[in-house]
């Protein structure tokens, strides 16, 4: 394959060409056993015996149709849509706040979308691919921290036909277009924009430097050539959801990091501990080893260790370095939903976006105090992985060296490893994890999993539908929710439902109809991003197919809906414009504004030629707030 045509395939399909995993016959007579829509909900024996999945949200939902209760999803419910734009309710409007390319400094140089720019012009911009997102206000100084995931070649080096990788020049400017933009931001006559030379304007690429925290911190994994003692990373990159603690920083998140590495030398022995992860020695997906030798893994075996964590880093101060967090351990991560538990201890609950992995939770050694210093409660704690019984109910099982036989820095770099050996429950591909601010509870996307019941994950574990995991082959998506026992977030047990199903029930009956909050006009596949509001209201962000034909007919662009987690009922709020993915989202102080993330669309948003990534900023009419 060339890199032109690696470059072509998502992660997923790239990850499945470098590391397919093995077929297991014996799923495939589970595989042909889909059961009636009826039996589904009612607790058949495809469900796993889960007559208590939607139970509670069901079960409000004819509580408030009894009571002739008002909904909270207070806007008409805009209809599914291919257009290429924003589609919002009416007495609603959006605008773009920044998009791939802006400068940031007024010494940058606008984005010439015929080249692509240069390494220099995008050091100085905002990078490509935004995705998760956090606002931060401090003394009336308004600053966004966005993640910038990835890059499109065609665009990014849109002075060749094909996108591909030629020059030294063409590394530096992908590497720049990578990892996270912090910008200060500001609102004038009525529109958001970026303040250029703000103090706080920041780009931390794949270049920066930063510290290395935690269990894995000097390890022997961990030890380069140019960082012999373990301790400094160079770079962040493929920064996917994000989280924000309550001391001010913000946290990204490294998930596809495995596809940007390669070998020079055909006789490397590659450690199976890094197949595990998806590291191939074919080229690179962005050929950054033909520029910088430490993504060769012949010549630095060791590099891929350093990457595949949450990065905390402190918006506010620009002189500050991030901080690797290994403690909140080593995989795809998605997200890092922050909540602290009424003892005062921090928890992070994590996901592993691939097919078959797992649900994790960190639990801090230290406790958060109101006006201490907290800088460090990321740096050590335990990490937990999920398992969820069929009786819809669950417990966290502790990642430690009794429970796996594996020290504690080797959990913290090996975790899918550590993960498989205590047995947790593989998953639905477990994405954005969201925690109500109002109640002790927590949701987790289930984007999609066309290797349920059909093959084990990429360590070999089984995938049997069941549980949280109803479906073979599920191609629409569901969102599992869990409460924690005597509302304690850091309590090992834990009972859990399901509060969505996605499907098309303009197309199936069965279970691929979806659950009894879907229907015709609000149906949905693929729940990606999530983020409560301060009114516990659960926003839901989609990320996948946007073809409008065959199962998925009806269901049009990628979207955003608001659930309403006491009474079950779902409305669509948004339709992003062509091929997107609508991802990342985070409000204003006053709740006035709504930024989204608007990712690679596919047509000609925003501008009528060259489709470029944006962040958006959505508001009312009125000038009230959003929520």
């Amino acid at each position: 394959m060339t890199i032109k045509q690696k470059q072509d395939l998502s992660f997923d399909e790239l990850d499945e060409l470098v590391r397919p995993a093995p077929e297991v016959v014996e799923f495939e007579e589970v595989a042909n056993k889909m059961v009636s829509r009826r039996g589904f909900l009612s607790g058949g024996a495809a469900v796993g015996a889960s007559a208590f999945v939607m139970g509670s949200t069901l079960g409000a939902a004819n509580a408030m149709a009894a009571h002739h209760q008002p909904s909270r999803l207070a806007f008409d419910m805009v209809k599914a849509t291919t257009a290429d734009t924003i589609t919002l309710p009416k007495g609603y409007s959006w605008q773009v706040v920044a998009s791939w390319g802006d400068p940031l400094w007024s010494k940058g140089i606008p984005l010439d979308t015929t080249t692509g720019g240069t390494g220099a012009s995008q050091e100085m911009a905002f990078g490509d691919n935004n995705d998760g997102l956090a606002f931060f206000n401090r003394n009336g100084v308004f600053v966004l921290a966005v993640n910038n995931e990835y890059v499109n070649p065609k665009t990014l080096n849109a002075n060749r036909e094909d996108g591909k990788t030629v020059t030294a020049d063409d590394v530096r400017k992908s590497k720049a277009a990578h990892g996270v933009s912090v910008m200060e931001i500001a609102k004038y006559d009525g529109k958001w924009s970026i303040i250029k030379d703000s103090k706080f304007n920041r780009r931390i690429t794949a270049d920066t430097e930063m510290d290395i925290t935690g269990p894995a911190r000097g390890h022997e994994l961990l030890r380069t050539s140019a960082d012999p003692r373990g301790v400094v990373a160079k770079g962040t990159w493929n920064n996917c959801g994000q989280g924000k603690t309550p001391w001010g920083t913000y946290l990204t998140c490294e998930e596809n990091f495995n596809g940007y590495f390669a070998s020079s030398d055909d006789s490397y022995q590659l450690p199976e501990e890094l197949k595990r992860y998806g590291v191939s020695m074919s080229e690179g997906r962005y050929k950054w080893e033909m520029a910088d030798d430490r993504f060769d893994l012949s010549k630095e075996p060791n590099e891929p260790n350093r990457f595949g964590y949450v990065v905390e880093i402190d918006p506010m101060d620009p002189t500050s370095r991030p901080k690797k967090r290994t403690a909140l351990g080593r995989f795809k991560h998605e997200n890092a939903e922050v909540t602290v538990a009424a003892n005062g201890h921090v928890v992070v609950y994590l996901g592993d976006d691939e097919r078959g992995e797992f649900l994790y939770r960190f639990v801090s050694k230290g406790k958060y105090q109101v006006g201490a210093d907290n800088s460090d409660l990321l740096a050590e704690g335990t990490l937990y992985v999920a398992k969820f019984h069929e009786n819809n109910r669950g417990e966290w099982l502790p990642l430690t060296p009794a429970t796996t036989g594996m020290t504690e820095a080797d959990i913290a770099i090996h975790t899918r490893i550590a993960a498989s050996k205590v047995g947790a429950t593989t998953m639905d591909r477990p994405e954005w994890v969201a925690a109500n601010p109002n109640k002790v509870e927590a949701y987790c996307c289930l984007t999609n999993n066309k290797n349920r019941g059909v093959k084990p994950n990429a360590g070999g574990d089984a995938t049997p539908a069941g549980g949280p995991n109803p479906r073979v082959k599920n191609k629409f998506g569901q969102i599992v929710r869990w409460e924690p026992s005597n509302e304690d977030h850091t309590a090992n047990d834990f009972k859990w439902d399901l509060f969505v199903m996605a499907g098309n029930p303009a197309v199936f009956d069965d279970a691929y109809a979806g659950s009894a909050n879907v229907n015709k006009d609000n149906m949905f596949n693929s729940p990606d991003g999530l983020k409560f509001d301060r009114n516990g209201l659960l926003w839901i962000q989609t990320d996948g197919n946007y073809s409008n034909e065959g199962d998925f007919a009806g269901q049009g662009n990628n979207q955003m809906l608001v659930g309403d987690t006491e009474t079950g009922e779902i409305k669509r709020f948004m339709v992003g414009p062509t091929k997107c993915e609508v991802t990342g989202s985070a409000w204003s102080s006053d709740y006035s504004t709504m930024f989204v993330s608007i990712q690679h669309p596919g047509g000609t948003w925003p501008t009528g030629s060259t489709p470029l990534s944006s962040v958006i900023a959505i508001t009312r009419e009125d000038g009230r707030a959003i929520v």
